[in-house]
């Protein structure tokens, strides 16, 4: 069996070049993970999912406990199999989804009694059972529960959040069931102070996890404030472990975060902008609403070798945008996915290669450029 594990193959900068080895398969990094919240990803099939060059989905705990119930999963053979996905699955903890239903949720030591957005009904989520229910639904990599620190926060509010959090993290790591092939990571929290997220990481790497994740940004804070936290914070994350940036997030996003040292990501941005008639490109993003695409013949993207792109038109994308047919979200969401996996592998060889700075100076120039000019 498999033993769970991440080797580092090179770096050029702070930009890091993996793999990490699961029970269920390798992951090469940096890695971007499209999100399966309710054991799907949305609008794609997993095979789908797998032509885009994707090697590992998300699951989501809050989402999966409610509905259908971890029992069942584990019952129907675990999310693998239930969601016909054979690679890689990580799940968040719930810490997140929690967090967001400020209304429906109290917050004890203990834990976290919510009231579900479903029914209605209450439920109790603390360290101990959602360790039992990712292990119920056979997630690869094992988030620790945290509490996600709002923003904007003040340094008292932050520092309550992230202690409490380290609290966690800690029974985390002691409820969590040791097996080959099967990790768990804990999760940076502090907000946007350095002193913060160092002695998160601090409490953490004391702890000892097989990953560590930066929780807390993506959440209102703006590029330029995530990555000066990410500036402070990168240099003291453990050097042998992978580290996974939640939440995030837009291709330039992407590209500024593995400059700075991150190796995994996971965002609902691609699936949700394709739902929503909006593609990324090399050039930018595009507004297949717009009406300057109701005549074009044209490709999405000409350099972009998935279906969408090598067997439709702009003014097909359009049309079906207008007639609101669920083929559209299906081919934009598979589109936005292999776009994200693209710029993945761009980056993994541009770091193999040492020539990280000149794929990101070419990103943005690609990008600066706009979409193809209309017919």
């Amino acid at each position: 069996m498999t033993e769970f594990g991440f080797t580092l193959i090179g770096t050029d900068g702070m930009a890091r070049r993996g793999q990490v080895q699961t029970a269920h398969g390798t992951i090469e990094t940096p890695a971007f993970m499209p999100v399966g919240t309710a054991g799907t990803v949305k609008a794609m099939m997993p095979e789908s999912v797998a032509a885009t060059g994707a090697e590992i989905v998300l699951g989501n705990t809050y989402h999966l406990m409610l509905r259908p119930g971890a029992e069942r999963v584990a019952e129907l053979g675990g999310l693998h199999k239930f969601m016909n996905w054979p690679g890689p699955i990580l799940t968040d903890s719930g810490g997140y989804q929690v967090m967001s239903l400020a209304a429906l949720r109290k917050i004890t030591e203990e834990g976290v009694r919510f009231r579900s957005h479903v029914d209605g009904s209450y439920y109790s989520l603390w360290p101990e059972s959602s360790m039992e229910i990712q292990r119920l639904l056979d997630a690869d990599i094992t988030m620790a529960f945290d509490e996600c620190t709002p923003y904007p926060a003040d340094h008292e509010t932050a520092k309550a959040s992230m202690e409490l959090s380290m609290r966690w993290a800690a029974r985390s790591r002691d409820a969590f069931a040791r097996r080959p092939g099967y990790g768990l990571f804990g999760i940076v929290q502090g907000s946007v102070y350095e002193d913060l997220r160092h002695q998160s990481i601090e409490a953490l790497t004391d702890i000892g996890f097989d990953g560590y994740a930066v929780g807390g940004l993506a959440v209102g804070e703006g590029q330029e404030l995530m990555f000066s936290t990410l500036d402070f914070t990168m240099p003291a994350m453990p050097q042998d472990r992978p580290r996974y940036l939640m939440g995030v997030g837009k291709p330039d996003d992407l590209v500024g975060a593995v400059k700075r040292g991150i190796d995994m990501f996971d965002c609902v941005l691609p699936t949700r902008s394709g739902r929503n008639a909006q593609a990324f490109t090399r050039r930018g993003t595009v507004n297949l609403k717009n009406a300057r695409h109701a005549a074009d013949p044209r490709p999405l993207d000409e350099n972009c070798p998935c279906p969408c792109c090598r067997n439709y038109s702009r003014a097909y994308l359009h049309h079906l945008t207008k007639a609101q047919e669920m083929l559209g979200p299906m081919l934009l969401s598979w589109h936005n996915i292999a776009y994200y996996q693209q710029l993945m592998a761009g980056m993994r060889q541009a770091i193999q290669e040492r020539r990280f700075e000149d794929f990101e100076a070419a990103f943005n120039e690609e990008r600066a450029g706009g979409d193809i000019p209309p017919l």
